[in-house]
């Protein structure tokens, strides 16, 4: 599952870029709001952590800009800014929480977890292919109805993939799915997370096509 991090402090950057990897999500950490509207315009995210005193484009123009795509990611704002003014003008922009720095990193992963929880509640979020159903908030794999043992990895894979169910993703796009930019991957670790997925959902259920990458079966 990926996650969106724009916050311009390199040392609190950091700090939650290491915790919600060690929590098992990918993370793409930016530090400018120009930077983030791209990647918010090319890129799939399941949950976007936003500091509204961003350089260059601030985050409320961000934030703006993304609801007025009518894009539905959940969207938690982080900021020193505390008033309750501060409060209702971010919910009111668009965003799904707001969250005053400085923060537990406990309450954030609660936080997340919270507004994936609520995202899954909506009829389109649930995940269907063949036998196989995902369920993004609940970050978990059935296969005819029966629990499937996915590792955090390995669910991110399956995540994109179900996302797209009609094109094929590239071992690089799969690898930011999984990893995030930016960080050293053994040059086979897609194939070892793929064949794993095989052995758990169907060997058939994921299709390799030369050259190109992986997409799902249409049988």
């Amino acid at each position: 599952m990926r996650i969106l991090l724009v916050e311009d402090d390199p040392s609190l950057g950091n700090t939650l870029k290491k915790w919600l990897q060690l929590d098992g999500y990918a993370v793409d950490w930016l530090l400018r709001g120009e930077q983030a509207d791209s990647a918010l315009r090319t890129h799939d995210y399941q949950c976007v952590l936003l500091d509204r005193g961003l350089p260059g484009m601030e985050g409320d123009a961000v934030l703006t800009a993304l609801r007025l795509r009518q894009a539905k990611v959940p969207v938690i704002i982080i900021t020193a800014r505390d008033t309750l003014q501060d409060r209702i003008e971010g919910l009111d922009l668009g965003a799904d929480d707001y969250l005053v720095k400085p923060f537990d990193l406990e309450e954030l992963s609660a936080r997340i977890r919270a507004n994936l929880r609520r995202e899954a509640n909506r009829p389109s979020t649930i995940l269907l292919h063949d036998r196989v159903e995902l369920n993004p908030a609940a970050r978990c794999v059935t296969l005819d109805g029966n629990p499937v043992t996915v590792s955090a990895r390995e669910f991110a894979i399956l995540h994109a993939l179900m996302l797209h169910p009609d094109h094929v993703l590239s071992r690089t796009q799969l690898e930011e799915a999984v990893y995030g930019w930016g960080k050293e991957v053994e040059s086979n670790a897609i194939e070892v997370h793929v064949y794993n997925l095989r052995r758990k959902l169907g060997k058939r259920f994921i299709t390799t096509i030369r050259r190109l990458g992986y997409h799902l079966s249409t049988r």
